[in-house]
């Protein structure tokens, strides 16, 4: 009997003591899950209001949702008495540890989020990178996938992509057709010129502003070498490029201008 006073007592005396911490920590930890729900919801709709990617947004979100999480949960820990701070030392420690055990995939997030938010290049765009080029079909927060143009598929991991050298081929709304051919040395330049710079008019699809350039690079062992020169629409460019490539022969034939081609004079002498 004496006993159970001795308990009865000091049951009452730790829920006088702890009693009021703990129901205001419950509080505490019901408000705060409701603010962060709260902010999180605030923060999506910034974040699609602005237009930012899609794949980007709920990982936003979530990464600040539970860090926010984290810090409600150390605050109502010391609210009940708990030291906090070898709780926050150990949850540093293992954070670095999965931080080294997972570099690479870290460094692939990084750059996956870097991509989403500077956007070097979207979905449909057609790149140069990592040694690799194609059309940009999707973009993860890990890897970007490219289809390449023999429809192969290629994924690159996000960390080397952000941090390396990129070429958006498709990133302007015109590009420049550039096209090189030779004249023989007894041709007339200004001839060739003037066909081959009415050559490129002849195409609709050859815009006017930038003007078309034709001129004489420079001279070969063999030919004068001309440089054509002509603006397109970023569509346009791999259909122009061929018509006009394939046009060219048509043109210095009407013209009678030749294409000269390596030559060999071979000289048989007879042992007397």
């Amino acid at each position: 009997m004496e006993n159970l006073n001795t308990y009865s007592e000091k049951a009452i005396k730790m829920a006088i003591e702890f009693g009021p911490k703990l129901v205001l920590a419950v509080l505490v930890l019901i408000i705060g899950l409701s603010v962060i729900r709260s902010v999180s919801h605030f923060l999506k709709t910034v974040l699609t209001g602005r237009k930012v990617d899609p794949t980007l947004t709920p990982f936003l979100v979530n990464i600040v949702g539970w860090g926010l999480k984290a810090l409600l949960l150390i605050s109502v820990a010391s609210m009940v008495g708990v030291e906090t701070t070898s709780f926050v030392a150990l949850v540093g420690a293992a954070g670095l540890a999965i931080g080294l055990a997972l570099q690479g995939s870290l460094a692939n997030f990084s750059g996956g989020v870097l991509i989403l938010i500077f956007r070097p290049f979207t979905t449909g765009d057609y790149i140069k990178a990592q040694g690799h080029e194609g059309v940009v079909e999707t973009i993860d927060v890990f890897a970007t996938i490219l289809t390449t143009l023999d429809n192969i598929k290629v994924i690159i991991p996000n960390g080397p992509l952000a941090g390396g050298a990129i070429d958006n081929l498709t990133a302007k709304d015109i590009r420049r057709v550039d096209l090189s051919i030779g004249i023989g040395y007894q041709d007339d330049i200004r001839k060739a010129i003037k066909a081959l710079y009415d050559m490129c008019h002849t195409d609709s699809r050859v815009l006017k502003d930038p003007p078309v350039f034709v001129g004489v690079t420079d001279y070969g062992d063999s030919s004068i070498n001309l440089t054509i020169r002509s603006w397109v629409k970023t569509p346009d460019y791999w259909a122009v490029f061929y018509a006009l490539n394939a046009q060219i022969k048509y043109t210095l034939d009407e013209n009678n201008i030749t294409i000269p081609f390596p030559q060999r004079d071979v000289h048989i002498f007879k042992e007397k």
